[in-house]
């Protein structure tokens, strides 16, 4: 765990989720929405504001309404963990949180202003004292204390909670255009830095992959597929599936991008054209790439470790450190009730 001279920009990781299948049932769990956006710590001390991504990368210079935001409160020390989203009709738009990571402060200064952002605040890890060891009911109940304290903002928001399992099964059936699923919290639990201390269920089954290498599509000298990997416990990149439905007018762009990583050591892991009773010729000519691209990805079902049909691409994520791609995101097959077991026996 953290230490309290550690919680400082680039020194502490957020506190991660797992994913599951069904959200769990109890007096002991608190229930959010999951918001689909830029999981985000903010970090104020004595007037410097600094807002860090999920990959430890800094967002600060992306979001100057929200440092402008975050200087204007009286607090004067707090680290908050929440997510940065931008509304868009009524829906929030990842896209337009990833038009803010440009090179150019021009760019982000214009869209700042016609795409401001908010900060969706879930969790308080210091307010005075630091509070990593706390329980969460007593995080949250100082971040909303917090938030009476520092009354209206146009650019803050408190995330909604329950401890009612109806109320998470409805924001799930609401997930899409402003929730991406629902977080599930031990009410007893400390925050945990970079641990998957929490559970999450999504309206559909996603998971943040690697690009560890291509493959040219037959007779032709555009990609064919992207390969997918995954980092196992022992830190290998294991090969676990692919993306093949690439549109005709996205090739050339595409295949210009991943060439520019050949050379890299692929998957250090399960490999492509490993022993399979589906191995073909084919299967071994593939093209290793610097492990540096992050995709998300929907699939169906996963089969030993990997996914059991080709994947749909849904977005890059350019937020996300490769080495957070790890295998423990993958929703395992649950057991077969008894009633179906009764069926398929």
């Amino acid at each position: 765990m953290a230490k309290a001279s550690q919680l400082k920009p680039g020194k502490v990781a957020p506190m991660e989720a797992k994913l599951v299948s069904e959200l769990p049932r109890g007096p002991g769990w608190q229930y959010e929405p999951k918001w689909d956006g830029f999981r985000c710590l903010v970090f104020k001390s004595d007037g410097s504001i600094a807002l860090q991504a999920k990959s430890g990368k800094p967002l600060t210079r992306y979001f100057p309404e929200m440092v402008e935001s975050f200087a204007a409160l009286k607090a004067t020390q707090f680290v908050l963990d929440g997510e940065l989203v931008i509304p868009v009709g009524k829906a929030l738009s990842f896209e337009a949180l990833q038009m803010r990571l440009h090179p150019a402060q021009s760019r982000i200064q214009k869209l700042s202003q016609q795409t401001p952002a908010l900060f969706m605040a879930f969790d308080l890890l210091r307010d005075g004292a630091e509070l990593l060891s706390r329980p969460l009911k007593e995080r949250r109940a100082r971040l909303e204390s917090l938030f009476v304290r520092l009354g209206p903002n146009a650019r803050l928001r408190l995330s909604p909670v329950s401890h009612k399992f109806a109320q998470a099964q409805s924001w799930l059936r609401r997930a899409g255009g402003a929730l991406d699923g629902v977080i599930a919290k031990p009410l007893e639990a400390p925050y945990l830095p970079g641990a998957r201390a929490m559970l999450k269920v999504k309206c559909r089954r996603t998971a943040d992959c690697v690009v560890g290498g291509f493959r040219y599509a037959t007779g032709s000298k555009e990609v064919g597929s992207m390969l997918l990997g995954l980092y196992n416990a022992a830190g290998k990149l294991d090969h676990v599936g692919f993306i093949s439905g690439i549109r005709d007018d996205d090739r050339p762009a595409l295949t210009k991008t991943l060439e520019k990583l050949r050379g890299g050591t692929g998957f250090t892991g399960d490999a492509p054209g490993g022993p399979s009773r589906w191995s073909t010729e084919r299967s071994a000519q593939w093209v290793p790439l610097k492990p540096n691209l992050v995709v998300e990805v929907q699939y169906d079902q996963v089969t030993g470790g990997r996914f059991r049909h080709g994947t749909s691409f849904l977005r890059w994520r350019p937020d996300k450190a490769p080495r957070q791609c790890t295998a423990d995101q993958l929703v395992r097959e649950a057991r077969p009730s008894r009633l179906m077991q009764k069926l398929l026996a």
